[in-house]
């Protein structure tokens, strides 16, 4: 199965500031990991919701576009892995050893991908 592990952005990561080279070096490990394992399929960090553009569908309507930035950082997705796993606790597990993404408190959610 294939899940989608979303790292959810700050305040910090929508106002730029990216992960210091400690973090970048401990996060390249734990991929590098992954990878070894043959659980990464894609591993991406997103640029910030400034940069970024919503479509809204109402109906039969014209969709509408809001550009970013969007206001609810608890909401956004600051970077992606899709990963192998065997079950939704076999990825869970294998989170639980993931560096945390932010000192002030990260938030991962893990979420199976229909298949």
């Amino acid at each position: 199965m294939r899940f989608l592990v979303m790292v959810k952005a700050t305040p910090e990561s929508e106002a730029g500031a990216g992960p210091s080279l400690e973090e970048l070096e401990t996060m390249s490990k734990f991929n590098e990991e992954l990878l070894n394992e043959g659980r990464i399929v894609l591993a991406e960090g997103l640029t910030s919701s400034a940069e970024g553009v919503r479509v809204l569908f109402d109906g039969d309507a014209e969709p509408k576009l809001i550009d970013g930035p969007f206001a609810e950082t608890k909401e956004l997705v600051a970077g992606v892995w899709v990963l192998n796993g065997e079950s939704l606790e076999d990825v869970v597990a294998l989170m639980k050893r993931a560096p945390n993404p932010d000192a002030r408190g990260g938030v991962i959610e893990i979420r199976p991908i229909s298949e």
